[in-house]
């Protein structure tokens, strides 16, 4: 049994340590193309992260649609939308890959603000764009928890 994460266990810390480990395999056998062979390991495991990171994206622009937009009818598909990210990210999430998005949260929350605004503003909801928080007003275990939604504004807000 190797040390180290296992692959079953948590992909994305395997493919980082299996990159490790490769970088420091000495041999005598120069058929091993090792070099590529690091590089196309690491960008499995960029590519689980990539992933992960972009449904977080994606379920924090419909969240904050949901919370700060006083519109009606897309608020199911906004929903729906969320619904997809989370059973994505339940495929994928590992221990590492929720640290990862726990630390990127601040940028990813930023890049999903940005486009959530965007979209508000396409559909004449200037002052709700504009009432966006600049920091994340999620925890992450309500971005990943199944069935939580944040209230939408009150007619009196918006």
């Amino acid at each position: 049994m190797p040390d180290g994460p296992r692959y079953d266990d948590d992909f994305y810390a395997w493919t980082q340590y299996q990159a490790d480990v490769l970088r420091t395999l000495r041999t005598r056998d120069n058929r091993l193309d090792r070099e590529n062979l690091v590089e196309e390991v690491e960008t499995l495991g960029r590519s689980e992260r990539d992933a992960v990171r972009s449904q977080m994206r994606r379920i924090l622009v419909h969240l904050l649609k949901l919370a700060y937009s006083p519109a009606r009818d897309p608020r199911l598909d906004w929903m729906s939308s969320i619904i997809q990210g989370r059973a994505a990210l339940d495929d994928k999430l590992s221990q590492s890959l929720r640290r990862d998005a726990q630390e990127a949260l601040p940028k990813l929350y930023s890049d999903a603000r940005e486009q959530a605004a965007v979209e508000l503003q396409k559909h004449g909801e200037r002052e709700p764009a504009a009432a966006l928080p600049a920091t994340c007003p999620f925890s992450m275990d309500q971005i990943l928890s199944k069935g939580w939604y944040p209230e939408p504004p009150r007619p009196e807000d918006g």
